[in-house]
């Protein structure tokens, strides 16, 4: 940090508008003010009379610029606005969309549910007659009922078998008629 100290004679020198925060700004302007260069700790500043002020190269043009232009100053950002209409247009269509697609969705639910009960209340009604056929055809193919339902057709048991010969000399046994 850089410390100047000023003689008790020498007034001090204030400046309209002069930045306050002690930054760059401020050092840039007291080395520009300043009448000989102070730069460094070590820099002495000569007393008040003793020296002639150091004089810069006149750049064409500068002065008469700088008195002229005010300073230039940081402009706040444009404001931004976007038409609402068409946002809140879009947004209320998105909610509808969703709305209606949601809709239809529980309706198709729904009517696959009901297609489903009546599928499964069609299988359970075929499972019912399958296992009702089953148990007749069982009931159908047992010796018991063959023979009671061949004496009532009228057919009797065969007691001797009856042998056909083949022309080939093999014999095949049949049954003969029953005495």
């Amino acid at each position: 940090m850089n410390v100047t100290t000023l003689p008790a004679d020498r007034p001090r020198r204030t400046q309209q508008g002069a930045s306050r925060s002690g930054g760059r700004t401020t050092a840039r302007q007291a080395e520009q003010n300043s009448d000989a260069p102070t730069i460094g700790a070590t820099a002495l500043q000569p007393e008040r009379g003793t020296t002639q002020p150091a004089v810069k190269p006149a750049q064409p043009g500068r002065e008469a610029r700088d008195e002229k232009q005010p300073r230039l100053r940081v402009a706040p950002p444009a404001p931004v606005s976007a038409p609402r209409a068409p946002f809140v247009a879009l947004v209320l269509v998105l909610v509808l969309l969703g709305v209606i697609g949601i809709l239809v969705l529980n309706t198709r639910i729904a009517e696959n549910a009901f297609k489903l009960d009546a599928l499964r209340t069609k299988q359970s009604t075929l499972d019912r007659d399958e296992e009702r056929l089953r148990s007749d055809l069982a009931s159908k193919e047992s010796p018991v009922t063959l023979a009671s339902r061949a004496k009532q057709l009228g057919l009797v048991p065969s007691r001797t078998p009856a042998f056909l010969l083949l022309p080939d000399g093999s014999k095949l046994e049949m049954p003969g008629p029953s005495k």
